[in-house]
């Protein structure tokens, strides 16, 4: 438990550093971009899950991104769908703290991440900047797993930092009704999940915020574990 508090000190106190330094935001954009990848995979995969299809998806340079996804859901499954965009982040947090507990656990975690990274990029990442960034990010995993295992906890957990930041950092879109990217705008996903269902979009907002504090604490919990 004491190497694991370690890493995960050295972790925080890294990105602490790197946001404070004059610059360091600059350094940290690829670090945002991350926490877009988690969430436009939580939409394709729910979809996917609930029986629909993950057609594709972009990631934009201004940290925006789009997934596009089909099927005959229902408003409860359109609503959900909505949700996990929203919580993905947290939970690609939390499979990366249960799973990376251990730093051998944490070298294989890393392999399959970057193997799967690599066929999301082939088949289907639509915008050549979110090729290159998912291709660079598959790269980087396979990288320390292999080349560099002892880091791979390190990695990791370094990993989860970053997607459990920007829970709280891209907060304000769990509480707004429109979303513009590179593409254009419309509905936010909590702005979906009011028309699927009902209650305004701030409640939405406010519950998915919590389901993600829920759902980072039982991470952290497990990462601490025995």
């Amino acid at each position: 438990m004491r190497g694991s508090a370690r890493v995960l000190a050295i972790s925080i106190a890294a990105t602490a550093v790197l946001y404070a330094v004059p610059g360091g935001r600059t350094l940290a954009w690829p670090l945002v971009l991350i926490s877009t990848l988690a969430h436009e995979l939580g939409h394709g995969f729910a979809a996917a899950i609930l029986g629909g299809h993950f057609e594709s998806l972009a990631i934009y340079a201004d940290a925006g991104g789009v997934a596009r996804w089909s099927g005959a859901f229902g408003r409860a499954g359109v609503a959900t769908v909505a949700a996990a965009g929203l919580v993905g982040p947290a939970v690609a947090a939390f499979l990366l703290l249960s799973l990376g507990r251990r730093a051998r656990g944490a070298r294989t975690l890393l392999v399959i991440l970057g193997a799967g990274l690599l066929l999301v990029a082939l088949l289907l990442v639509r915008n050549a900047f979110g090729f290159w960034f998912t291709v660079t990010l598959a790269t980087a995993c396979l990288v320390v797993a292999l080349r560099a295992p002892r880091l791979s906890q390190g990695f990791v957990v370094f990993l989860a930092v970053q997607l459990a930041l920007a829970v709280y950092s891209r907060g304000d879109y769990l509480f707004t009704k429109t979303a513009v990217t590179a593409v254009g705008g419309g509905p936010s996903d909590v702005a979906v999940i009011a028309g699927a269902l009902f209650l305004p979009y701030w409640f939405w907002g406010a519950m998915c915020a919590g389901l993600s504090v829920v759902v980072l604490w039982a991470g952290a919990k497990l990462f601490f574990r025995p």
